[in-house]
């Protein structure tokens, strides 16, 4: 195992540059993943640590070693694909024992070592089958058991589970997580999923376009996001945003929106001239006969707990309660903020105030 440290990385390609400064320190054992939209860096940053991008600018070092012109081979890393990988003529055996018998490994370690990750994995009983014989999740364990076998100070995931349905992701997911609470290696994992990132990650790093937004343990993400864009994409379904003002109304200071609509802010707020960006969760919106009278729009029942969309005054919040509501859209409902919970924003930076 071993730490991994970016530093000031930058990639080019010709004049574009898509990679701007990054630096993460990711310590020995960590589980660390790398989140954003789609064409944010994250997949690229992950290939120049593996050694498959060239690195324009910085450094990237893997224990104590910068590793910028070493070849992947030689990197002591192991990176599990989107697309699996397999080669379909060899069996499940033969596609995990495969980087081991380029290295020229002797034929007892190689069984050993693939008997050792079958085992991990739950593979035992299909080492004799073909990929086309697997099912998806199957396949999926393959590819992570070709990586364990190499025994590497580092895997590196490209969005693993992007080709699964979402009952089966949900089952590789913690199959993941319980392989790193075994092995305790150094982890790089990424994905455009940030539930998959809250769920899984020791620490997160929030990428957009090149750059890192943001980078703290999942909760201390979803508690004090450190601008709007953190603030929308961690957390599911995603934040409320209301454009607006603070104001004194009735004595204390109370958010009141473009539009007119007054909410509730945490006790204490001090007043400031500046536009701000009212933000609030919507499983911190309850539905409590004290609360704001709101305009039902749509309701969307999931069982556990029912879906809200509503207006209240002219802006639109979403809140999820464990209520089942029986009202219907057109109809009012009483809707109380959490004030403790709301998060206000420089409307111009769009970083946390």
């Amino acid at each position: 195992m071993a730490q991994v440290a970016v530093k000031d990385v930058i990639k080019k390609y010709g004049s574009l540059q898509v990679i701007h400064g990054v630096s993460i320190d990711i310590s020995d054992g960590e589980f660390v993943v790398l989140v954003g939209p789609s064409g944010c860096g994250k997949s690229t940053l992950l290939r120049m640590i593996a050694g498959l991008e060239s690195i324009s600018g910085g450094t990237v070092s893997i224990g104590a070693r910068v590793v910028n012109d070493v070849l992947p081979k030689d990197r002591d890393i192991a990176m599990v694909f989107q697309n699996y990988a397999l080669y379909p003529h060899k069996n499940v055996a033969d596609n995990m024992g495969f980087p081991l018998k380029l290295k020229g490994a002797p034929k007892s370690e190689i069984e050993a070592k693939v008997k050792k990750a079958a085992d991990i994995l739950d593979l035992g009983k299909l080492l004799d089958r073909y990929p086309k014989q697997l099912s998806g999740g199957q396949r999926q364990r393959v590819a992570m058991g070709r990586a364990i076998v190499r025994d590497p100070q580092v895997f590196l995931f490209d969005e693993p589970l992007s080709n699964l349905d979402a009952k089966l992701r949900v089952t590789m997911r913690v199959e993941i997580k319980e392989l790193h609470q075994r092995l305790k290696t150094t982890t790089i994992y990424v994905t455009h999923d940030q539930i998959e990132a809250m769920t899984m990650a020791d620490k997160i790093v929030v990428m957009r376009d090149g750059l890192v937004e943001q980078i703290g343990a999942p909760l201390d993400l979803y508690d004090e996001p450190a601008n709007v864009f953190v603030a929308g994409f961690i957390g599911s379904p995603s934040m409320n945003f209301v454009r607006g003002k603070l104001a004194a109304v009735n004595g204390e200071t109370a958010f009141v929106s473009d539009n007119g609509t007054v909410l509730p802010v945490p006790v204490g707020t001090p007043l400031r001239e500046a536009p701000v960006v009212y933000g609030i969760r919507p499983e911190h919106i309850e539905h409590h006969d004290a609360g704001l009278a709101a305009t039902i729009s749509v309701l969307e029942p999931t069982g556990s707990e029912t879906q809200i969309f509503a207006h209240i005054g002219g802006d639109p919040l979403n809140a999820v309660v464990k209520d089942r509501i029986a009202l219907k859209p057109g109809e009012t409902i009483a809707l109380r903020i959490h004030r403790e919970r709301v998060h206000l924003f420089d409307k111009k930076s769009g970083q946390r105030i």
